[in-house]
């Protein structure tokens, strides 16, 4: 509460973070990301005059999925900038006003539609700092949906985690509850080097519990650092963004069944925990990745790698890699959710990975 007494001393008028700290004064304390994400727009935008947000509907419409809602009207339309749709255009703009110093939030109706500002985001961006021997810092924040959603067909549905996790000078960030949402997003736009945020569009109306501390105005996560959600001694299991959510309801039904699971809250893809999962599997000697990305090239490939590179000898079962369908998403309904990764599909391979079931091997 200091944290906002001193910003509404410093910028005049009512802070918004603090009717919204209020409101959580009583007893339940839970949050739905897309408010941790509001929240952590605001207060950082109240504490900096230097970051902005700027991408289609983000100010007459508050955001196409209301992450943005009521900043207009407290920032006006010189901080909250409302876009045609040319997303490389935008993004272009943003990288430009980086390197002035700046610090732009540029939002992505969809990182499917990153696509078309990749040469900004990853020439212009991800290279600039090493390109000009450090003189030149880029403090951008590309943010917005990432992943399947539900029935919006193939170009509103890839997740692009592995694609921007493999470029030198971006980092990577996948939160998956509201504590990630906000700490995560906080570090994000007070970092000095280009972040790609990848939000989910089916957990925005998600509420998670928060602790007093995460709604603290100074509240901020360390990027490159994992969350162990759930210990384990048996199977662990990486997961990120909304896959978490799914790793631990598969934790739960493998609980009843004899099996302790340890799940890993990734958080961060570049740069990637690599201590933190290794550390799990030198105590449960088995591993489950877990993601919605393609197979070939993923992040789970990545942490396999890991894995094989600093922990071979510690493993007493192969590796299990739970990933989206090789495809293109489907459409239709029932192919979609054929597509994506389900609970029943962690379930199998931590069965696998125990020797509680047939192996796929013996299946094929």
């Amino acid at each position: 509460m200091l944290g906002i007494v001193r910003r509404k001393a410093a910028f005049g008028g009512v802070s918004a973070s603090k009717i919204w700290i209020r409101s959580f004064s009583g007893a339940a304390k839970e949050l739905t990301v897309r408010d941790a994400l509001n929240s952590a727009l605001d207060e950082e935008m109240s504490a900096d005059p230097n970051v902005f947000l700027m991408g289609e509907e983000v100010g007459e419409y508050q955001g196409a999925y209301k992450v943005s809602k009521g900043l207009l009207d407290k920032y006006g339309p010189k901080r909250v900038l409302d876009t045609p749709i040319t997303e490389a255009g935008f993004a272009g703009i943003g990288v430009g006003a980086a390197y002035y110093g700046l610090r732009p939030v540029i939002e992505f109706m969809t990182f499917n539609f990153s696509m078309q500002a990749i040469d900004h985001i990853i020439n212009s961006a991800a290279k600039a700092c090493y390109m000009s021997a450090g003189q030149i810092s880029v403090p951008i924040v590309f943010r917005g949906p990432n992943g399947a959603a539900a029935g919006v067909g193939a170009q509103h549905s890839q997740c692009y985690a592995a694609w921007y996790g493999s470029c030198p000078g971006l980092k990577v960030l996948v939160p998956y509850s509201s504590e990630d949402a906000r700490g995560l997003l906080k570090a994000a736009i007070r970092d000095p080097d280009p972040v790609v945020f990848l939000e989910n569009e089916l957990l925005y109306g998600e509420s998670f519990p928060v602790s007093a501390e995460v709604l603290d105005s100074n509240f901020c996560l360390p990027i490159g650092k994992a969350k162990i959600e759930k210990e384990g001694k048996d199977v662990t299991i990486t997961a990120f963004s909304k896959m978490v959510g799914y790793a631990l309801k598969a934790a739960e039904i493998l609980s009843k069944e004899g099996i302790s699971a340890e799940v890993i809250n990734l958080r961060s893809i570049r740069p990637l925990d690599t201590s933190t999962i290794n550390a799990s599997v030198r105590k449960t000697n088995r591993l489950v990745t877990v993601e919605e990305c393609f197979p070939q090239h993923g992040v789970g490939a990545e942490i396999c790698a890991s894995v094989v590179e600093e922990s071979f000898g510690y493993l007493d079962a192969p590796v299990e890699r739970i990933a989206g369908a090789d495809v293109p998403m489907p459409y239709a309904a029932t192919l979609e959710r054929i597509a994506v990764p389900q609970i029943e599909d962690i379930v199998n391979a931590a069965k696998r990975a125990c020797y509680r079931s047939v192996p796929l091997a013996a299946t094929a």
